[in-house]
């Protein structure tokens, strides 16, 4: 395993010295420790970041989530653990609030840890760590900063697309997600947790979301004239977007221009807040539907309320967050929630798409619930055209060396199996 640099914040020695030891036998030697928030400040303070904490989270005097807090706003860790001997509802509501922090938590675990359990959470930081498009990227705090832009340049020639696939239960592509990136000349690839931010406060977000729906239709096109098949497509749209009375008109005339067919377009659409939909938002969302592109209700359930949107408005398919698909297989509330909205969905004839599937036990737990669309890095990472164009060229010749689930299914199971 390459080097990695460990934090292990545990007040109680024997578990603190047991953890120790479990890292030490996952080849992991470079390792400091706290067995209070404040030595483990001190340490970080001398010996600098670690790539990972692991955290307990009920301690005499400050709390885990007190140094999870002071992580996410230094960005001393890339990623954490939490450990602790909380019920499971505790830890997950931990987990969920480092996230909404900005640090990325690679799992929970219940005391006691074992070497195996590390291992697999160490392994896994090993593979997402060498992935542009992964949450385990190093925090914004920790890396240069993006300078303002300037809102009369053209930075589109930077913005890029990764593509990250979709699968339908029978392991047919139901289309691809566009996922903004930034090839920047100085920083090298930018998610858009850094740049984002900038981009707004330029005035540049119709110019970026513009430009991604073009790379949208133009991929969808050329597959089109090269497949004989058009690509579905699916773009995100910021809700300011739907702000501009000009937004449907140019869209149509887009779709004209690359001869795509609405109902190869997917908008993905995020509410922000509970305020009443404006008029013309309103207007924009249902002349886009009478045109025949697909609407999608981003991050459902995270909303203020996506439910009563979804009864006013004319949406055609859902996303449920990986946040409720992340760790299912082993939360039975998780499940419900997702059970729930699979439900719901099949009874409004809306389709799903399950996105943040990452292991074989999420995939089977969402599989188990119904025959919902699938993203996430268990189906394919999020990858450039030339990668995504590779990747099409084997799913169709040679599946099985592209989908993890094949060998799951019965159909094309081993013999034995």
């Amino acid at each position: 395993m390459r080097s990695l640099k460990v934090l292990i914040l545990e007040d109680n020695p024997f578990q603190l010295m047991a953890l120790h030891q479990m890292l030490n036998a996952n080849q992991v030697f470079d390792v400091l420790t706290g067995g209070s928030v404040e030595t483990a400040l001190r340490s970080l303070k001398r010996r600098g970041p670690v790539d990972i904490a692991i955290c307990d989270l009920q301690m005499d005097g400050k709390d885990g989530l007190s140094l999870i807090g002071h992580l996410a706003v230094t960005g001393l860790a890339r990623a954490v653990i939490i450990l602790s001997s909380a019920e499971a509802s505790v830890i997950d509501s931990a987990a969920q609030l480092a996230r909404q922090q900005g640090i990325s938590v690679l799992g929970v675990l219940q005391k006691p840890a074992s070497v195996a359990a590390i291992g697999d959470l160490l392994n896994k930081w090993m593979r997402l760590a060498g992935d542009p498009g992964s949450a385990t990227q190093p925090m914004a705090s920790a890396l240069p900063a993006l300078s303002p832009l300037d809102d009369t340049q053209d930075y589109s020639a930077q913005w890029i697309a990764h593509f990250q696939p979709k699968m339908g239960p029978d392991g047919e592509l139901v289309g691809v997600e566009l996922l903004a990136r930034w090839q920047h000349p100085a920083l090298g690839l930018l998610l858009p947790g850094r740049f984002l931010l900038q981009v707004e406060q330029a005035g540049l977000i119709p110019d970026l979301t513009w430009h991604m729906l073009e790379l949208a239709l133009s991929l969808s096109h050329r597959l089109l004239l090269s497949h004989r098949r058009a690509l579905p497509v699916a773009v995100n749209i910021p809700p300011q977007m739907l702000d501009l009375p000009e937004f449907v008109p140019r869209l149509l005339l887009l779709l004209e221009r690359f001869a795509v067919r609405p109902q190869m377009l997917t908008l993905e659409v995020v509410e922000q807040s509970a305020r009443q939909m404006a008029v013309v938002q309103f207007e924009n969302l249902l002349r886009l539907r009478m045109a025949g592109c697909r609407l999608s209700i981003d991050d459902f359930g995270t909303g203020a309320s996506n439910i009563q949107r979804l009864l006013e408005l004319p949406f055609s398919e859902l996303k449920i967050p990986a946040e409720f698909v992340r760790g299912m297989a082993d939360d039975p509330r998780k499940s419900a929630v997702v059970g729930g909205a699979l439900f719901m969905a099949r009874k409004m004839a809306l389709d799903v798409v399950v996105e943040g599937v990452e292991t074989v036990e999420d995939y089977d737990a969402v599989s188990m619930l119904g025959s919902p669309a699938i993203q996430g890095y268990f189906i394919a990472r999020p990858m450039c055209e030339a990668d995504l164009m590779n990747w099409l060229d084997e799913l169709e010749h040679h599946p099985e060396r592209v989908l993890a689930f094949w060998s799951l299914t019965p159909d094309h199971a081993p013999a034995g199996r």
